[in-house]
């Protein structure tokens, strides 16, 4: 995604990056469909991760879809952020 088309996302809202989207801003901007869906309450229940885990998974996944520059995300970005958060879990935990 370019610099630009980020920040033409996130003018009204008075930020410039997927880090700084507060909850409302996540389900505003990282809609899932039902499969990335399951596959993240999956995650979720596997890893035993927190609601605010959850979030953060999300702001990855528009992060990684912004860079393959689609609108939307698929299950692959979720899946993707999921294993960027596992192996977090694994090596700084």
């Amino acid at each position: 995604m370019t610099p630009s088309r980020q920040a033409e996302r996130f003018a009204p809202e008075g930020i410039f990056s997927n880090a700084a989207m507060t909850p409302r801003l996540i389900r505003r901007y990282c809609r899932i469909d039902a499969e990335s869906e399951t596959m993240l309450e999956r995650a979720m229940t596997r890893l035993g991760l927190s609601a605010r885990a959850y979030d953060r998974i999300l702001k990855v996944s528009r992060t990684i879809a912004d860079l393959e520059d689609p609108d939307e995300i698929n299950s692959a970005h979720v899946a993707e952020a999921v294993h960027y958060r596992s192996l977090d879990r694994t090596y700084w935990t």
